[in-house]
């Protein structure tokens, strides 16, 4: 039996979404095109604008193309910015690391420059970003639409804060598991079958 979270047919595409300062042609979106692709699977990897709110409105413009109830798939605040979509259009969702407090996070950053590694743009984490954030953040979820993967050694994040944020979601716990999710390739058989799809092991193999 399929569980209140679980698509009770397959979902119709996947809406990937990295990480801040990361991009489309990160080893993370490349693997899940090519898992998307073996399976026939519409599959969109935009890339995000720095700024949280222009981000969101690129990645909720990419749901008219994957049919009618894709799954959301994120990584670090990209989990974030999956969570919010899911949220507001009732989607279900993979979650790799994902950032719960991304407010918290880049207060840190604030008027620190950047400079992102696949694009090539450069900019300034301002307190915009951590206003935008504050208020996008959902004040509750329905943690049963989540399919939750945490790295035990995540070196930028505290996996036992989305452990808890998101208590009541499936989790896989990655012993050793660091922020970039590097064995991410081992568990796409489970992230595509939250969307309710079948990808057998080993299908895509992993990337550096």
């Amino acid at each position: 039996m399929l569980s209140a979270g679980l698509p009770r047919v397959p979902t119709s595409g996947v809406l990937y979404l990295h990480g801040f300062n990361s991009g489309a042609a990160s080893p993370k979106a490349a693997l899940v095109r090519e898992a998307c692709a073996g399976l026939g699977l519409p599959c969109a990897t935009p890339d995000l604008p720095h700024r949280p709110e222009q981000a969101l409105d690129e990645a909720a413009a990419r749901l008219g193309a994957l049919g009618d109830r894709p799954l959301v798939v994120g990584s670090s605040m990209g989990g974030f910015l999956a969570t919010v979509i899911a949220e507001r259009h009732d989607l279900p969702g993979a979650l790799i690391n994902p950032a719960v407090t991304p407010a918290r996070l880049v207060d840190a950053w604030i008027g620190e420059a950047f400079v992102n590694p696949y694009s090539g743009e450069r900019f300034v984490v301002e307190a915009a970003h951590r206003r935008a954030l504050e208020h996008m953040t959902p004040t509750r979820i329905t943690a049963e639409r989540y399919l939750l993967l945490l790295g035990t050694a995540d070196e930028t994040l505290d996996c036992r804060d989305a452990f808890a944020f998101y208590q009541g979601a499936r989790t896989i716990l990655h012993p050793g598991g660091d922020h970039g999710f590097s064995s991410l390739a081992d568990y796409l058989p489970a992230i595509l079958a939250q969307g309710g799809h079948a990808l057998a092991p080993g299908r895509v193999a992993a990337r550096g």
